[in-house]
């Protein structure tokens, strides 16, 4: 998992969407590396002293990419459950001239992320919502820093936008019940996850929680107004049919109909076609420190 909103779905099941959404987001993860690199300190000789950086739940490793430029002196480790994601990264960092920079490992437990370190950076994407017990999640984290460490928590921000109130087909508001079918999903299955506990999600109290000194929250945005171009529309596309599977049954017909329509590649109505689709999202992201004072 990067800072994508593909909810609790397995990466081998997701198939290009990671990519595609990586593409879409290249430009924020590069900015939130830089923001990271600032909150480690002034002037270059910090970001050389970051000499190793875990990207637990990286997906295609697009974030591990990123976090590799920023910090050229550190070995980046991609961490995530899916060796055909873990695959992918290796096959990005090669492609970007990174190989020999970035590793991967395999985990996906808590008790899995103490063992991962030493870190001077951790970067987790939308990994904690799919864990039980989130605290034991962020405690394990932080366990895997250095003092003086940053761990840096994408979680949330806001969904994707992509669709106006009304787009002549079906009811008006179709975006605004896609994201309440998903939520009530998530929390359906969340509610079943092994040792789920339930906590208000206060990023900085549960990072405090854990042993940390929060450091900073910032929320970076993606605009991309219409008319979009063909890769975002081919994102868009790819993340509607994998919705439609998934809760195409909480859905009443009508509905379902239209996204059928949306998805349709030969109808001037589905979204490869619409001129009046965009993309619009923000990722959030909470960090905090480990007090040079700890072990």
């Amino acid at each position: 998992m990067t800072t994508h909103h593909t909810e609790d779905v397995d990466g081998d099941a997701l198939g290009a969407e990671p990519e595609l959404e990586a593409e879409l987001h290249s430009g924020l993860l590069a900015d939130a590396a830089r923001w990271l690199r600032g909150l480690l300190g002034p002037g270059e000789g910090v970001a050389a002293a970051v000499r190793r950086v875990l990207d637990v739940g990286s997906g295609p490793g697009a974030a591990s990419c990123e976090l590799a430029r920023a910090f050229p002196r550190a070995e980046v480790v991609a961490v995530d459950r899916s060796p055909s994601q873990l695959a992918r990264a290796r096959v990005r960092a090669a492609e970007l001239g990174l190989t020999g920079r970035l590793t991967t490992l395999p985990a996906e437990r808590p008790e899995e992320f103490g063992e991962l370190g030493p870190a001077d950076l951790i970067w987790t994407g939308n990994v904690c919502r799919h864990l039980g017990d989130q605290q034991a999640a962020l405690t394990s984290l932080a366990s895997a820093l250095r003092p003086g460490g940053l761990l840096a928590v994408c979680e949330r921000g806001l969904p994707p936008r992509f669709l106006p109130r009304d787009i002549g087909i079906g009811r008006p508001g179709l975006q605004a019940r896609l994201d309440a079918a998903l939520e009530d999903r998530f929390a359906d299955r969340r509610a079943r996850l092994l040792g789920a506990t339930s906590v208000v999600e206060d990023w900085s109290r549960l990072l405090a929680a854990a042993g940390l000194v929060p450091a900073g929250t910032r929320t970076f945005l993606i605009d991309l107004p219409a008319p979009l171009g063909p890769s975002a529309r081919l994102y868009l596309r790819t993340r509607l049919t994998r919705l439609l599977a998934e809760i195409g049954d909480r859905l009443d017909l009508a509905d379902r109909l239209t996204v059928e329509q949306l998805v349709d590649g030969d109808a001037c109505t589905g979204i490869l076609w619409r001129p009046d689709a965009f993309y619009l999202t923000a990722v959030t992201v909470h960090t905090a420190r480990l007090c040079t004072g700890r072990a």
